[in-house]
């Protein structure tokens, strides 16, 4: 089964080689596709040059209609074109840690949809401040609420997807920021997909600057309502 680890990255040049390489050495078949969207510290560069040395490391560089909601759908598309049968999103900044890929690839023969899950028996999340976790909290709760999606992560990025799965979530993406965790989530329920979470542990960015501020995330669950009519 061929199965693509798809990573959106702004900004990662401090991470992603580190990153890709550890993913790389883990005992699976994995290739790593790599959605840059013009870094200014030129993260694309390194990529390049990874993917020059190594057939398994794909770059997709994208200078137009940036944002990480439309990097990501771009991404999800490019998987599928290269023959995925799975795919596996994470973040380029090693909060997402490259070791519980094996789990998701298990917990797939079990399910469509594969949510890294802090809150679930096993996982974690002791490297957030009292305010981050308060907002989670609230965030994951208003969301299984008004989308009727019966997980405990609701706000996770790290997750993985059958093949015939992001074939039927994929149409129903637009968002251009970072909501798209939302949408996805609820077009996977609104599909009846069978969504399984597998504990991991969140970990603290390795470096560089979080992309994500609590007042951005605020913003967000306002948009939660308007999901079935529109996108933004």
């Amino acid at each position: 089964m061929k199965t693509i680890v798809m990573i959106p990255t702004y900004n990662e040049a401090g991470n992603i080689e580190g990153l890709v390489k550890e993913i790389l050495a883990l005992p699976l078949e994995l290739s790593v596709l790599v959605v840059d969207d013009f870094s200014p510290d030129k993260t694309y560069e390194i990529v390049k040059q990874m993917s020059d040395n190594d057939p398994r490391v794909m770059l997709l560089l994208r200078k137009e209609n940036r944002g990480r909601g439309w990097a990501g759908i771009d991404g999800f598309k490019k998987a599928l074109e290269l023959g995925a049968d799975y795919i596996v999103e994470m973040d380029g900044d090693f909060s997402h840690s490259p070791k519980y890929i094996a789990d998701f690839v298990a917990a797939a023969k079990n399910g469509d949809v594969v949510i890294g899950s802090r809150y679930v028996n096993g996982g974690k999340d002791d490297e957030r401040t009292f305010l981050r976790k308060s907002i989670s909290f609230f965030a994951r709760k208003y969301i299984a609420t008004v989308l009727g999606v019966k997980v405990k992560d609701s706000t996770s990025g790290f997750r993985l997807f059958s093949r015939s799965a992001l074939e039927k979530i994929i149409v129903d993406l637009c968002a251009r920021d970072p909501f798209i965790v939302s949408e996805v989530l609820y077009s996977a329920h609104k599909n009846k997909l069978k969504i399984v979470e597998v504990p991991i542990e969140f970990m603290p960015r390795a470096k560089g600057v979080s992309k994500l501020q609590a007042s951005t995330l605020i913003k967000y669950l306002l948009r939660v309502l308007s999901l079935r009519f529109k996108c933004f």
